[in-house]
């Protein structure tokens, strides 16, 4: 079988907000326990340079995994992608499209154990979320050119799998915004007005400029239980999911396809609030889909909180397509509503 994992590592896996401190140790102690033979990482390399080995670095030897970074960005404060793995590589590329995709689609093809090919995307769509709607116009672009990239995949039929940080949430899905908009209140009232970028979500990031005479109308909703559960369904519906709904057109989301009434929140870690980290296959893996789960802890229980901002996402593929596999249940199915 094959197992593959993807995970916001944030920031590279630096705490900036401790003078550059490394989270090497807490990010292995997640990872390990899914034993991974992929690992894809949307936040993998920090655009801030530091001494020594990165963060990725020390975790890929560490694991005994080959690295593959993702192309740069066009920009000295986004972060790049980057995949690890222990299969064989057969090639890899990055796909640059300046001005459509915020970051470069990472595509790595790997040989699993069987000798069949299998092909991996890491992608980072835009957050932008201050920029309202213009944030999910900015998705909905790279999903559709993303789409694009992978039509010859579908076309040949050639396994694959899409997977990262998609920043947005799928159709249904729950949406508790007053657990981010608590979330995000507790870490501006640490920032203490200090002008840094460091991965981590702050007020005005996420509040669009013309609203922010709104912000200790926001700050009031979370000292109120009934205004919390106003805002969250007031978020429920204002939430853009256009870019999941375009991509569930295509792809299966594994999660989803195993555990259609289950959650599933990967962010933020310590007070989960949505789902926006994805494993998606394409419909010739269905039949191999064998496990997909949030990873809430890692070893001797060490919990997902205390390594970075993001729950990693795991799935597991059987080698071969196993008989009497039941159908896709209807939830679950590709559609186009």
């Amino acid at each position: 079988m094959t197992r593959v994992v993807s995970y916001n590592i944030l920031a590279g896996g630096y705490s900036l907000r401790e003078k550059g401190a490394k989270r090497t140790e807490q990010l292995l102690k997640i990872i390990r326990s899914a034993d991974p033979d992929i690992v894809g990482l949307p936040e993998a390399l920090n655009p801030i340079k530091f001494e020594g080995l990165t963060v990725v670095e020390e975790m890929a030897q560490a694991l005994g995994m080959q690295l593959i970074e993702g192309g740069q960005t066009g920009s000295n404060r986004d972060y790049r992608t980057a995949l690890m793995t222990r299969l064989p590589i057969l090639s890899v590329k990055n796909h640059v499209r300046p001005g459509v995709l915020t970051r470069p689609l990472l595509e790595v093809c790997v040989e699993e154990r069987s000798g069949q090919q299998l092909t991996i995307f890491v992608i980072h769509l835009a957050a932008s979320f201050n920029r309202r709607w213009a944030g999910n116009h900015i998705r909905m672009r790279e999903v559709r050119e993303i789409l694009n990239i992978l039509a010859p995949f579908r076309a040949e039929g050639k396994p694959h799998i899409l997977m990262g940080d998609f920043n947005t949430l799928a159709p249904k899905d729950d949406f508790t915004a007053s657990a981010l908009l608590k979330y995000v209140m507790r870490l501006d009232t640490r920032r203490k007005n200090i002008a840094l970028q460091d991965g981590h979500p702050h007020l005005d990031s996420v509040v669009p400029r013309r609203l922010r005479f709104l912000n200790p109308v926001f700050r009031a909703v979370g000292q109120s239980d009934l205004l919390c559960k106003l805002f969250d369904l007031a978020a429920y519906f204002y939430a853009p999911r256009g870019p999941i709904r375009l991509l569930k057109e295509h792809y299966i989301d594994c999660f989803r396809y195993l555990h259609p009434h289950e959650q599933g929140f990967t962010c933020p870690a310590a007070a989960p609030a949505g789902r926006i980290d994805y494993v998606f296959a394409d419909p010739t893996l269905i039949g191999r889909l064998e496990m997909c789960h949030v990873m809430v802890e890692g070893e001797d229980g060490f919990l997902g909180e205390h390594a970075s901002d993001h729950l990693a996402m795991a799935a597991e593929f059987g080698l071969l397509v196993a008989p009497g596999v039941p159908s896709t249940p209807a939830d679950n199915a590709i559609s186009r509503t």
